[in-house]
């Protein structure tokens, strides 16, 4: 149930001089609380170890959610059961169990637990780690788990550094990060690694994990007991992130005993725990129901409720050029010709963003989504494009007319290019009677501008145009 390394030693004394990685003891010879795995989990089972670590599932059986993974035949339980040789590439939100599967892929597997940490480590460590892996392999036959926390951060060469390693088996490679591998993971490590897809838990998944804390010996060990209205409360904050929530109970269960109290109520939960985590995730559900959200709250002009979500993507630390993007998009898609100037205004923000970077850049975006809210609403750019794209798909591609083709080669004229075509500006108001669409469509009407905005003076100019094209009047 965690996934980063934190309060956790680290693996090496120094980028100039990496040390012996530490191992563990055998799995033979340690007791049910022993350190999971080795490296830099070792020894976090001491009692002023933070509740989080101390949790931390020691068997595939204790992992909670993450069902998709355990199923009998899945490469993890295989992994685990039959201890076959594979790496492992863990993709998944923070507190989804990254660091414990690693963990316990080492420990039910009796290989030894070694840790890099891509916010620390360098080429150099890399290869130290996996030099040592090989030199055990060959001396002790006992293979090597290494585990690389927030494999997206490593650079090419960092990565590239893996591929030895994992490409001859000399580790068992477990890679973790929360971003998505397909941009972040080099394709010759991806290709040579497991992609497991982990899941953000649910509300009933940490609602287990924080009963499960308060009654093991591991955790609070009954010392305490948590309202309904509590629990309920914690799970809400958790956000489906199993480390987060047992960090909440722990201070909760902290503020109960400085107050001579032995059971967490509601009061206590708040006072221990005021802010709210933001459910929202860069690459799951949340990512996309909280966009769609903030799309549909612009063209429905509430600005309130746009700058709600665009809040919520911001607190998040979504990519603000997304967000720009988005904008931009809408303002051809829902407000077009209605405003001449959204489109205008959500370039000028995406640039913006681009020139002075967050966090200023949230007031540009929250100016160009106000002005985009409050704008007259069209879609008539939207429908037009694809009405003439369904015409197209539908075979409605005649041949251009004639006198509109290109007549400035040899032996185009002969051919009657360009004849009869009427010079637009020698017109009457510019504006030339001329047929310009095949004949297919001829008649067809595309854009089809509203009365809304500025698209109504559109509208009776493009009426009295068409009709001037067209002949008819």
């Amino acid at each position: 149930m965690d996934d980063t390394g934190d309060d956790l030693d680290g693996l090496f004394a120094s980028p100039a001089a990496p040390a012996e990685p530490q191992v563990a003891a055998p799995a033979h010879s340690r007791t049910p609380t022993a350190p999971v795995g080795g490296g830099s989990l070792a020894g976090n089972d001491h009692a002023s170890a933070p509740l989080a670590v101390r949790m931390r599932p020691r068997r595939l059986e204790e992992l909670v959610g993450q069902e998709q993974l355990q199923a009998p035949g899945s490469p993890l339980r295989r992994l685990v059961e039959g201890d076959q040789s594979m790496s492992l590439l863990l993709w998944g939100p923070p507190g989804t169990g990254k660091t414990t599967i690693a963990s316990i892929v080492s420990m039910q597997t009796d290989r030894v637990f070694v840790e890099v940490s891509a916010v620390s480590a360098g080429v150099k460590e890399v290869r130290a780690a996996i030099d040592a892996a090989r030199r055990r392999l060959v001396t002790e036959s006992r293979e090597t788990v290494l585990f690389v926390d927030e494999v997206h951060r490593f650079s090419k060469a960092q990565q590239d550094a893996l591929l030895p390693g994992v490409e001859n088996r000399w580790v068992t490679l477990v890679a973790a990060t929360t971003e998505n591998p397909f941009f972040s993971v080099i394709s010759p490590l991806l290709s040579r690694s497991l992609l497991l897809r982990l899941e953000s838990l649910t509300d009933d998944d940490v609602r287990r994990v924080l009963l499960a804390a308060v009654a093991d010996e591991r955790g609070l060990a009954g010392a305490v007991s948590v309202d309904e209205d509590a629990l309920d409360h914690l799970v809400r904050l958790a956000g489906g992130d199993a480390r987060r929530s047992l960090t909440y109970l722990e201070a909760a269960a902290g503020a109960a005993a400085s107050q001579s109290s032995d059971v967490v109520d509601l009061a206590t939960a708040e006072l221990a725990v005021d802010q709210a985590a933001v459910r929202y995730d860069r690459q799951g559900d949340q990512h996309y129901d909280v966009t769609s959200a903030f799309i549909k709250s612009v063209r429905g002009s509430d600005a309130d409720a746009a700058l709600h979500y665009l809040a919520r993507m911001m607190e998040a630390g979504e990519d603000p050029r997304f967000i720009a993007r988005r904008l931009i998009i809408l303002a051809s898609e829902d407000i077009g010709l209605a405003d001449p100037t959204a489109l205008t205004t959500a370039v000028a923000a995406a640039q913006a963003v681009a020139l002075i970077g967050m966090p200023e850049g949230r007031l540009t975006l929250a100016q160009a989504t106000i002005a985009l809210a409050v704008a007259p609403k069209s879609n008539a750019v939207t429908t037009a494009i694809t009405a003439a794209s369904a015409d197209v798909r539908a075979g409605k591609v005649g041949p251009v007319p004639s006198h509109l083709r290109d007549a400035h080669y040899g032996g185009a004229k002969d051919l009657g290019h360009g004849k009869g075509y009427v010079y637009s500006h020698d017109a009457p108001f510019g504006v030339a009677e001329q047929q310009y669409a095949p004949d297919v469509v001829a008649d067809a009407t595309y854009y089809r501008p509203t009365r809304l905005g500025a698209e109504g003076a559109v509208r009776e100019r493009w009426e009295r145009v068409r009709r001037l094209i067209r002949g008819q009047g």
